[in-house]
């Protein structure tokens, strides 16, 4: 009970950060509590630790590298062009920005696309002068479609790297199954979403207003570096998988690649002398280094919800389920997931559904590694379903808020309650469907 007591105090700190406390103070906080309550004991920051290290540093490197290309105007570019190729006519451009939106989210992993592409996108919905209800159709659509598309690729969101390295899935196999399920997603996400907005979209805008997608770039150097960098980037995590090189090694070292492009640290008749035009150091401090004491402090907390013995209550239940077959238990290992998730953000939740997996006696090989991985999907997927699910659904409404945009937590839920069912219910049974087919 204490433990509970504790978590749920520090998930309320968390969300509501009372005067600008930050997440990463707010965890520290909980962790604080439960180590002085004896709930974990300091052998256990080594073991968390362990576990989430790659994944944060990973993050943070993901981040650094998403600011520096929207500094360069490399999103604003993306976007501009999509609205072009809209041609007009609002019912074709609402996919298209859900499949950019699909793309940012998997290469450059969710958060960043719910904290990149939402104000890119209402800037030009504003030159467009959409009506209001068109508008907030666009940005519902960014948010959604941050979550539910961010399983494709380890990198694609944190709960994946957390997951991944937790049950040793190198980068290439992980991307082999789960790519075919994001696909899935993707599809179900834009079948939602169109009958969540079809009577908002205009039958058609004016693009006289819009600038051209040339006009967005500022920084020619670090533009043309964006392609050949993230092909090189993405290479390279499946090069050095099988090597066992942490994905944040190669993170960090693109990012490190961009910053001296960006921040010009080099001799200037290199690049025919052209000064640096991002502020590298904003950049910098900028990105989201709470996030390093939010996820040892947060996981803390939750490990003590282990040692009070939840995840061995939650281990019980999942051996249940896969007395009852694998489908079963893929779809409903992902739907507790969700709710899991959603109740308690999907950061701890991963961790639970992980540890319970790991826990869980006597499970067939291919119904243990189903469940990992619809522990995955229900922790992308799931925190739709509340406001609080995710940090990229956080971020989105910040940054919404900041636009002088409002949605409240009643709109937000009537939405995710309508639209996430289906989604999740799609990719799990692609998952189970095709997981077999991949497995030896």
């Amino acid at each position: 009970m204490l433990a509970f007591v504790i978590f749920l105090a520090t998930l309320l700190l968390v969300v509501w950060q009372p005067r600008g406390l930050g997440i990463g103070w707010s965890a520290s906080a909980g962790a604080a509590s439960a180590l002085l309550t004896g709930v974990v004991r300091p052998a256990d920051i080594a073991t968390v630790w362990h576990i989430v290290w790659d994944a944060t540093f990973t993050f943070v490197a993901l981040i650094v590298i998403s600011l520096l290309l929207d500094r360069a105007g490399f999103f604003r570019w993306a976007a501009l062009h999509v609205a072009r190729w809209g041609g007009g006519r609002g019912r074709r451009l609402f996919p298209l920005v859900v499949l950019l939106g699909a793309g940012i989210a998997a290469a450059f992993a969710n958060d960043g696309a719910a904290l990149l592409l939402t104000p890119i996108v209402l800037a030009i919905l504003v030159r467009l002068e959409f009506p209001p209800a068109a508008a907030l159709a666009f940005v519902v659509a960014c948010g959604f479609v941050a979550d539910t598309t961010s399983l494709p690729l380890v990198v694609s969101n944190l709960v994946n790297i957390v997951s991944a390295n937790y049950f040793g899935i190198g980068f290439g196999r992980y991307a082999l199954v789960m790519v075919p399920v994001d696909l899935a997603a993707l599809i179900a996400t834009l079948g939602v979403l169109w009958l969540y907005a079809r009577r908002d979209l205009p039958a058609s805008y004016a693009l006289d207003g819009l600038e051209r997608p040339a006009e967005a770039v500022r920084d020619p150097l670090v533009f043309r570096a964006a392609f050949p960098l993230l092909g090189a980037l993405f290479g390279a995590y499946f090069v050095t998988a099988p090597f066992g090189v942490p994905v944040s090694a190669v993170t960090v070292a693109g990012a490190l690649a961009l910053l001296v492009l960006a921040g010009r640290w080099f001799p200037r008749r290199w690049m025919g002398g052209r000064d640096a035009t991002i502020d590298v150091r904003g950049v910098l401090a900028g990105a989201p280094w709470q996030i390093v004491v939010f996820s040892l402090g947060m996981y803390l907390v939750v490990y003590g919800l282990k040692d009070a013995g939840l995840t061995a209550w939650f281990a019980r239940g999942l051996a249940a389920l896969a007395g009852l077959g694998p489908l079963p238990a893929t779809i409903g290992t992902g739907f507790a997931a969700a709710l899991l998730s959603s109740a308690m953000n999907n950061m701890p939740g991963v961790l639970v559904g992980a540890l319970s997996i790991a826990g869980a006696p006597d499970l067939p090989p291919l119904t243990r590694e189903l469940m990992v991985y619809a522990n995955v999907v229900g922790c992308d997927l799931g925190p739709k379903f509340t406001p609080i699910g995710s940090l990229a659904t956080l971020l989105w409404l910040h940054v919404l808020g900041t636009q002088g945009q409002t949605i409240t937590w009643g709109q937000y839920m009537r939405v995710g309650l309508a639209l996430t069912p289906p989604v999740l219910l799609a990719a799990l049974l692609a998952l189970a469907a095709w997981l077999p087919l991949v497995t030896p």
